[in-house]
C-alpha cells in the first residue's frame, strides 16, 4: 500500500479540448494494470474534441451537469452522481453545457501503448448547439 500525493492540475491541451478545461492526473497504468484516471474540469461551453477509446470509457459526473453526446446523435445529459459508458470505438465528446460548469472522472483502460484514446477533430459550435436542451 502506498499513498499518491495529489498530483497538479493542467491545462488540457487545445488541439483536443475547446474553451477552459483543466486535468488533475489520478492515476497511470502501472503494469499489470491498465487503469488510468483524471478528474476533468470543464467550463461552460468548454468541451472535447470527437474521440474514441480502445477499451472503452467510464465517466462518473462529481460535480455539475454536462454532456456526452455519439455520432448518432444520441445525447446524455449527466449530472453528479451519474455514471456513463461510452463502449469500445464509439466516437463521441462530452463536457459541460453551454451555462454549467462540470467535473468528472475519466476512466479508461489503456492499451499498453498508452492510454488508447484515439483524437478527432473539434466539435464545432454548431455540433455543440444542437446538444443543449
Amino acid at each position: 500500500m502506498r499513498l499518491i500525493p495529489v498530483q497538479d492540475a493542467a491545462k488540457a491541451p487545445e488541439t483536443n479540448f475547446t474553451g477552459d478545461v483543466h486535468l488533475t492526473p489520478i492515476k497511470q497504468a502501472q503494469p499489470p494494470s491498465r487503469l488510468v484516471v483524471a478528474l476533468v474540469r470543464f467550463t461552460p461551453g468548454a468541451r472535447t474534441n470527437w474521440h474514441s477509446h480502445a477499451n472503452g470509457q467510464t465517466l462518473h459526473v462529481t460535480e455539475g451537469v454536462g454532456l456526452v453526446v455519439n455520432r448518432d446523435g444520441q445525447v446524455i445529459r449527466m449530472r453528479a452522481g451519474d455514471t456513463v459508458w461510452t463502449p469500445p470505438g464509439e466516437e463521441h465528446w462530452h463536457g459541460g453545457t453551454d451555462s454549467t460548469m462540470l467535473c468528472h472522472l475519466a476512466m479508461v483502460e489503456g492499451t499498453g501503448d498508452g492510454d488508447g484514446t484515439t483524437w478527432l477533430e473539434a466539435v464545432t459550435d454548431e455540433q455543440y448547439a444542437d446538444a443543449q436542451f
